[in-house]
């Protein structure tokens, strides 16, 4: 392991799930960190000591020695810059490497002969020096893999949960050649409990991380064809998944909803930077179909138990519980309970949306959703407990159901009640 080497400034672009625990982190060992980010008002936040998507605590935030700031002025002198910025896809599914390019032009000018810059967003394989490295020298007047240095170790955040955080957690590094691999290395080595690992090449770590996701969403969308199947069996999923796995080697995955800014997203990376070199990935998007698709079964599927039930569809009340892309955490990104929404309102059915960990406004203003605060009882034909929140695990089945008229169906879309505590599993 290399002897950490606190003389780096260290600059880090994007505070949010990625950045600002890598900012802090680093802030605590010692390093003289600028924590960047473009949204002033989050960076408002941050100053005042609290972290808008409540995952870094509010102690650590206020007593972190980091400068957070959207004035790109502050990056002078930094000697190091760790992009952590979003790599969305586009409405074609096809990458977006807008807020990569973005973050790149940020921190051109202030470059000199030796900078070190570090991408940890999720990317194709090549995009680090294929993309940044031409866009940095372009911006700088530098030679990028000579006077700018260029490394890559991916981000492995999972949000809300606080098991895997960044420190127990392995990571990987690489870098352009073997002394700035050694100077990546004193950066993360001191942060990074869990231990680094060195790839051989920035395309192989690229690789790696693109897969993880990938390899993931391939196996839910396995699980969810069983359940699009078994639901024309009449057979529980869940229950033949636990009968299933009795054998030791089967995989534990169960079906669900595919959202979020990794699973959901990372495979049409992958997807197309293979179709740029001429070769079709059949399974991979074939998976993406199916976990795509998912939002609308789980809606079609509470229709017909609500008519099974006599149950007006026309103008029905459903209320849907949770509308992140998983449980106890604030992020919304390319959530899949939108398109339970979005086909429910093809019904002509009026859907009410409930979450403590994104409020009201936000429901109403950026996601177009109507958002309520306080679910009332005895008001609704359903009920969708589409994401897995402790605050509806600590209600329990029966105070859910009450939220119902009676005779309402109640669709448990995780099956965190068991059996018994729906009317409904996927």
């Amino acid at each position: 392991m290399a002897n950490p080497d606190k003389s780096e400034r260290i600059a880090v672009l994007g505070l949010g799930y990625v950045g600002l625990p890598l900012t802090v982190a680093l802030a605590r060992e010692g390093f003289d960190v600028v924590g960047l980010d473009t949204h002033a008002p989050a960076v408002a936040e941050l100053r005042a000591g609290r972290d808008p998507n409540g995952e870094v605590a509010e102690a650590s935030v206020a007593g972190s020695s980091a400068l957070f700031t959207h004035d790109a002025a502050d990056l002078a002198s930094c000697t190091a810059f760790i992009i952590a910025v979003p790599t969305p896809i586009t409405d074609a599914k096809t990458p977006d490497l807008g807020p990569v390019l973005g973050a790149c032009a940020t921190i051109a000018p202030h470059l000199t002969n030796g900078a070190l810059v570090i991408l940890e967003s999720t990317v194709y394989p090549g995009v680090t020096e294929e993309v940044c490295g031409p866009a940095l020298a372009a911006g700088s007047g530098l030679d990028a893999g000579s006077q700018i240095k260029l490394a890559y170790s991916p981000e492995r955040v999972n949000p809300g949960d606080a098991e895997h955080s960044m420190e127990n957690v392995v990571k990987i590094i690489a870098a352009q050649d073997d002394e700035t691999l050694t100077r990546v290395e004193a950066i993360y080595a001191p942060v990074v409990k869990a231990g680094l690992h060195r790839a051989s090449s920035i395309m192989t770590a690229e690789a790696a991380k693109v897969i993880e996701n990938t390899q993931r969403d391939l196996n839910i969308a396995l699980v969810n064809e069983f359940a699009l199947i078994f639901a024309r069996l009449g057979l529980d999923t869940l229950e033949v998944l636990e009968a299933a796995g009795t054998k030791w080697n089967f995989l534990p995955f169960r079906p669900g909803l595919v959202g979020g800014h990794c699973i959901g997203v990372d495979p049409y990376y992958l997807t197309y930077r293979a179709e740029q070199l001429g070769y079709h990935p059949e399974v991979i998007l074939a998976g993406r179909r199916i976990n795509d698709l998912m939002g609308a079964h789980v809606a079609q599927t509470l229709i017909k138990a609500m008519l099974a039930r006599d149950i007006g569809v026309r103008g029905a009340k459903v209320l849907i519980l949770g509308y992140t892309f998983k449980e106890n955490c604030a992020d919304t990104r390319n959530t899949r309970v939108a398109d339970i929404v979005t086909e429910l309102a093809s019904y002509s059915v009026q859907a009410e949306v409930h979450d403590p960990w994104v409020g009201v406004d936000r429901l109403q203003g950026e996601h177009a959703v109507t958002g309520i605060a306080e679910p009332q009882q005895g008001t609704y034909d359903a009920i969708i407990v589409a994401v897995g929140h402790r605050e509806f695990v600590t209600l329990g089945a029966d105070a859910i159901r009450a939220l119902g008229k009676p005779g309402a169906v109640l669709y448990d879309i995780k099956g965190i009640f068991g059996k018994s505590g729906s009317d409904l599993r996927l």
